[in-house]
C-alpha cells in the first residue's frame, strides 16, 4: 500500500524534474540560435528540403500513402515561409498559425495511418504469391516522427522569435525606441511559465522568485 503511493509520488517527481530539465534545454538552445540566426536559417532550410526528399523517397520504396505524404510535404512548404522573416516571426500571421494548424494535423493524420495499417482482402492474402505488407515497427515509427514530423517544428519553436512589443509584459525604454529586439518563442513561453508559477506560490504566501523586488 505505502509502496504504491510512494511510486506515485515519485512518479510526480520525476515528471516535474523531466519538465525543467526541458524547460531548461529549450531557454538555453534559444539563446544560443539568437546569437547565430543566419547558420541556423541555413541549417533549417536544408534540414526542410531534405526531409521533404525523404518523403518522397518512403513514397516510391516504402509505398506510403500518397496523399497525405504530398499533405506533408505542402505542409513543409508551409513551414519553409516561415524562413522569409527569420529569426522574427508575428504570432498573428496566416502562415504561423496555419503552421501550428498543420503540426497537429499531420500528427494526428500519421498516428491513425500508422494505427490502423491497410490489411488485403482474404481472397488477396489466400493467393500462393502474396506478400504481406510490412508492418513499421516501433523504433521505425518512433524514428519517423521524431524526424519526420516533430522535428523542424520543434527546430522552428526553438529559433523563431517575437518582436518585444508582440509580448504581453513587453514596457517600452526610452532608449530601445529605435532598437530593433528580438525574443525566442522558447524563452516566451519559459518565461511565462514562470511567471504563473511565481504568482501561484505567492497566492500560498511562498516566493519563489530570487529577483522579486528588485530594481534592475
Amino acid at each position: 500500500m505505502f509502496l504504491e503511493l510512494l511510486s506515485y509520488i515519485g512518479l510526480v517527481v520525476g515528471f516535474v524534474f523531466l519538465v525543467l530539465a526541458i524547460a531548461s534545454g529549450l531557454y538555453y538552445i534559444s539563446e544560443l540560435v539568437e546569437e547565430h540566426s543566419e547558420p541556423t536559417k541555413r541549417f533549417l532550410t536544408k534540414l526542410i528540403y531534405v526531409i521533404s526528399v525523404v518523403f518522397v523517397l518512403l513514397l516510391i520504396f516504402d509505398k506510403f500513402p500518397f496523399k497525405l505524404t504530398v499533405f506533408s510535404i505542402f505542409s513543409y512548404y508551409v513551414y519553409l515561409q516561415n524562413l522569409q522573416k527569420f529569426p522574427y516571426v508575428q504570432l498573428t500571421s496566416p502562415i504561423f498559425l496555419a503552421s501550428c494548424i498543420l503540426v497537429i494535423l499531420n500528427h494526428f493524420l500519421w498516428f491513425d495511418h500508422f494505427h490502423n495499417p491497410y490489411i488485403p482482402p482474404l481472397e488477396i492474402r489466400l493467393k500462393p504469391d502474396y506478400e504481406p505488407p510490412h508492418i513499421p515497427s516501433f523504433m521505425e515509427v518512433c524514428s519517423f516522427f521524431g524526424l519526420c514530423v516533430w522535428l523542424v517544428p520543434f527546430a522552428l519553436f526553438v529559433s523563431l522569435s517575437a518582436h518585444d512589443n508582440l509580448l504581453p509584459h513587453h514596457m517600452d525604454a526610452p532608449d530601445s525606441k529605435d532598437k530593433k529586439k528580438k525574443n525566442g518563442l522558447a524563452k516566451v513561453v519559459v518565461a511565462n511559465l514562470r511567471e504563473y508559477v511565481y504568482s501561484i506560490s505567492r497566492r500560498f504566501g511562498y516566493e519563489l522568485d530570487p529577483n522579486h523586488g528588485t530594481i534592475v
